[in-house]
């Protein structure tokens, strides 16, 4: 017979043991285990995240969580972000609590408080948090009523936490404390402050209240922990690394784009360099979709209103829309998105389904309205060009054409420089239209697809659109930066909204399955990730000028200006620096505007009709005729891609 002052936990490895109902989850997995690691942060119980001190009352399965994991980082900071909200009200009593999350690689916390935070603040803040961490306070967890938390916080004047705890349904609420602090949280968290090893606050902003304009101004503090000073080290470093990667600053070093004032926030003005380089993506673009079946569309940037509402955007997007114009007597809107125009073409023929399936793809350029705050250089504008494509095919079609699509995509990221992709496949939300048969036929040729492909990946529940199930594809960056470009999403609402129907083998009317397809995402955006990808130094067949030949005095001008014409002629862009300056500054300049190739001609190179060949990198070449340089680079841009 069970013995009921008895309950029995199981460890990943299978492992049971028999522990006293009412124990910590803590002691179960020592006692489990045989011992317990100080790595240890929380623990699932059932697969549920909770804290090492939580009750346990029923047999269980345990898993010891670590910083290792995804969950493991998240206590890890949103601890953290306690600890500096600590530091903050002791520092300055004045300051009101609003959230604090944890981030990727880092959290913040937003305050009231009636000046922004100077860098001296932080000095300040972050050493207290450290005297926090050293006394090692435990953060202990307490529920009470959701009116009695409300009473709590305005009897200490937190009216931004009364403010959030009035808003929840909650019968009963969680809060929790480490030495006097208090705050609002569901947890969990680390045993105590002394767990977290390193704290380092990094930057202050101001933030909108509940991210609306029309609220007051916060102060947010952003920072970031981890379990050893090495690992706090590296990413600091990593950090620095990224500013001097910056698209936005390596952008205007290199002349390649501006967004002025003058102009409007959120719209790009490129640049000649800049120009030249999207020239270059756009015509490999095309060329390869041509190559892969699809026929090349163009449609107008605006359209009547009506046409917005027929496909649902003035209902669902209506946010994220320019204010509509009006045109003698009809409303007409800046496009948000492509699909309406392509679905319009598809419509302007019968189809049968000998046609399908259609692929139509637009280098579309789209405006969205985006709030000031959060535009951020390329990667967030209000007018942007979208690398679009719409695929029109029967059911039984779907898994061929994501097989094809995926197979493109992977192509075209590895041609760019990316070699490691995170894939996910979103499966049906709550808020879905269509029926669940069309979603488990759509997710199941989906996951087919990648599963034919030997594609890795992870399943993200009921994060699918509303109109279908997806597939989205990061890439990883040079700096191990996840970025999201590619996307497959399966479509039954529009085809429904705009009646589009093919003739079936039976004679019948048929609806059709709508594909949207992007593999850069958007052309600004990617671009400003392959030139934080490559620091601004692109590889051969995408870089402005490829070779810039130097000559060492004026007596070389004309020879370096024939190799210029002969470099051209043999289809490469090339340019002479002909300035009377020293030629060691010319090649200083040469390397800052990140040029490939460096061809430096004396007065001994034109008497032996050679070239001194230097790459970006500092590295000497050699001496070698001008065709062999052409031979050098045309390698080099082989290497990767064809330029044309």
């Amino acid at each position: 017979m069970p013995n009921p002052e008895l309950i029995q936990v199981t460890l990943p490895d299978g492992t049971a043991r028999a522990v006293p109902s009412s124990s910590k989850a803590g002691q179960a997995l020592r006692e489990a285990a045989g011992s317990l690691s100080s790595d240890v942060l929380a623990v699932k119980v059932n697969g549920v995240l909770r804290d090492l001190d939580s009750t346990l009352t029923e047999d269980a399965s345990l898993e010891p969580v670590t910083f290792d994991s995804p969950e493991g980082k998240e206590v890890y900071r949103h601890s953290s972000t306690h600890i500096m909200a600590q530091a903050v009200k002791e520092v300055f009593p004045s300051a009101q609590l609003a959230i604090g999350p944890a981030i990727r690689d880092g959290f913040y916390y937003d305050f009231a408080f009636e000046r922004p935070f100077t860098p001296e603040d932080l000095e300040q803040i972050e050493a207290r948090a450290h005297e926090i961490i050293k006394a090692d306070h435990a953060f202990k967890r307490m529920e009470m009523p959701q009116q009695e938390a409300v009473e709590f916080f305005k009897a200490r004047g937190e009216k931004l936490k009364e403010e959030i705890l009035r808003n929840l349904e909650d019968a009963t609420v969680s809060l929790y404390h480490q030495g006097d602090f208090v705050d609002l949280c569901r947890g969990p968290h680390v045993p105590s402050t002394g767990r977290v090893k390193t704290l380092k606050l990094l930057s202050s902003a101001g933030a909108y209240w509940r991210g609306d304009e029309r609220n007051p101004m916060l102060q947010r503090i952003y920072g970031t922990s981890f379990p050893s000073q090495d690992q706090l080290d590296a990413h600091l470093a990593n950090l620095e690394e990224i500013k001097r990667r910056d698209h936005r600053k390596l952008g205007k070093e290199l002349d390649l784009f501006t967004i002025q004032d003058e102009i409007g926030p959120g719209l790009v003005l490129w640049h000649p360099k800049g120009a030249l380089i999207r020239l270059l993506i756009e015509n490999f673009w095309r060329a390869q979709h041509l190559q892969q079946g699809y026929e090349l569309v163009y449609s107008p940037h605006i359209a009547r209103l009506d046409l917005w509402k027929t496909s649902g955007h003035v209902d669902y997007y209506r946010e994220n829309m320019f204010a509509p114009m009006k045109v003698e007597a009809s409303e007409y809107q800046l496009k948000p998105m492509n699909c309406p125009f392509h679905i319009m073409i598809y419509k302007s023929h019968l189809r049968s389904y000998r046609d399908l399936p259609i692929r139509y793809a637009e280098l579309g350029t789209v405006y969205r309205y985006e709030r000031t705050g959060v535009m951020h250089g390329l990667f967030r504008l209000r007018g942007f060009t979208q690398d679009d494509a719409h695929l029109f095919c029967r059911p039984d079609q779907i898994e061929a054409e994501t097989t094809r699509v995926l197979d493109f995509t992977f192509s075209v990221l590895r041609t760019f420089g990316f070699s490691e992709f995170e894939v996910y496949l979103s499966t049906r939300p709550e808020n879905a239209t269509g029926s669940p048969e069309s979603w488990t036929q759509a997710t199941g040729a989906l996951e087919a697809a990648l599963k034919g492909r030997g594609v890795l990946y992870q399943i993200d529940p009921g994060e699918g659109i509303f109109y279908g199930p997806k597939i989205d594809i990061k890439i990883k960056d040079a700096l191990g930066r996840a970025w999201q470009c590619s996307t497959i999403q399966v479509d039954f609402n529009n085809p429904e909204r705009f009646g589009m129907a093919y003739t079936g083998e039976d004679g019948k009317a048929h609806r059709p399955i709508m594909i949207h397809r992007a593999l850069l995402g958007s052309i600004e955006r990617f671009f400003g990730i392959l030139i934080e990808h490559y620091a601004g130094a692109f590889p051969t067949w995408l870089a402005p000028v490829q070779a810039k030949v130097l000559c060492i005095t004026d007596r070389q001008r004309d020879y370096a200006e024939a190799v210029v014409a002969q470099l051209k002629a043999a289809g490469l862009r090339a340019e002479a620096d002909l300035r009377n300056e020293k030629v060691g500054f010319k090649i200083r300049e040469a390397e800052k505007a990140k040029v490939p190739f460096m061809l430096v001609v004396g007065d001994r190179e034109v008497e032996a009709g050679t070239l001194s060949v230097r790459g970006r990198s500092g590295a000497n070449l050699g001496s070698m005729p001008a065709q062999k340089v052409v031979d050098l680079i045309q390698a080099d841009m082989a290497s990767t891609v064809s330029a044309q």
